[in-house]
């Protein structure tokens, strides 16, 4: 994919390519990071990034239940980024990258197995999504944002997650029965905007729970898994244009995208507006 770009723009003979095939859905998010650290290296330097799902090689024509969902969930979708760090580049950009937290839980079995390409009974190859991915995808989730928070939360937010993490402590060493819930912190403080990537509505309802979001926070996700489908890695940049286009996003104003995708990964990257 990335030599017919190469091809097709006629680009210079030292440019640098990377495929990252194979990543998931998550792999916007994780090309995002690799872009990052090319352009903490390399000065005064452009990155490319696109992203795009390949749905025909994952085609499953069989009949098993559990490889026949993918077929109905994903299409055919693409986005196109472009990151510099030249500093003449500043006037033109749309966002600053603040950050990126990257999770993989390949070590558990069960995360593991959680999107697995194997045979069905007849030796026809396909991709099972196990009754475990809202689990796994959730103990993901935990893991990325027990690492984002303290990075991106208020001070207000963590000094309420630090004293329930302490009381939580003591009523576990003494013994107490009835404890006291985990607090989880308030992201809605810390983001304006959120890009839940559209893997399907169990999963979009899932985080609007856990992380307690509005149906308009998450309208983006839905809107872009009703009228395009999940176009795996792209499809937190089809909900970016989504706010975009809604005339939502103001100067200064914070955007969470977060990615799950088969390993089983959990990426996060956020990116705050710089004009308007």
């Amino acid at each position: 994919m990335s030599a017919m770009i190469i091809n097709k723009y006629k680009m210079r003979s030292d440019v640098r390519n990377y495929n990252l095939s194979g990543m998931g859905c998550s792999a916007g998010v994780i090309s995002i990071d690799l872009a990052k650290d090319l352009l903490q290296v390399h000065k005064n330097a452009n990155v490319i990034v696109f992203s795009t799902e390949n749905i025909t090689q994952n085609w499953y024509p069989g009949a098993d239940k559990a490889m026949l969902v993918s077929n109905t969930l994903f299409r055919l979708g693409g986005a196109a980024i472009l990151l510099s760090n030249k500093w003449a580049m500043g006037w033109r950009s749309k966002y600053r990258l603040v950050c990126t937290v990257r999770v993989h839980k390949a070590a558990n079995d069960t995360a593991y197995k959680a999107v697995w390409q194997a045979e069905d009974d007849k030796k026809i190859v396909g991709v099972a999504l196990s009754k475990d991915l809202m689990t796994v995808a959730g103990d993901a989730l935990k893991s990325n944002l027990t690492i984002l928070g303290p990075i991106v939360l208020p001070w207000s937010e963590q000094i309420k997650f630090f004293l329930n993490f302490l009381q939580r402590k003591v009523e576990a060493y003494s013994g107490k029965q009835k404890r006291t819930p985990a607090y989880l912190p308030d992201f809605k403080k810390a983001f304006q905007h959120f890009c839940i990537h559209a893997g399907g509505r169990a999963i979009i309802d899932g985080l609007e729970e856990n992380l307690k979001l509005t149906q308009e926070q998450v309208e983006p996700s839905r809107a872009t898994l009703y009228r395009y489908g999940n176009t795996s890695s792209s499809s937190i940049w089809y909900e970016l244009a989504f706010i975009e286009l809604s005339k939502r996003i103001n100067k200064g104003d914070k955007v969470m995208q977060i990615a799950l995708g088969s390993g089983f990964k959990c990426n996060s990257a956020v990116w705050q507006r710089i004009r308007n």
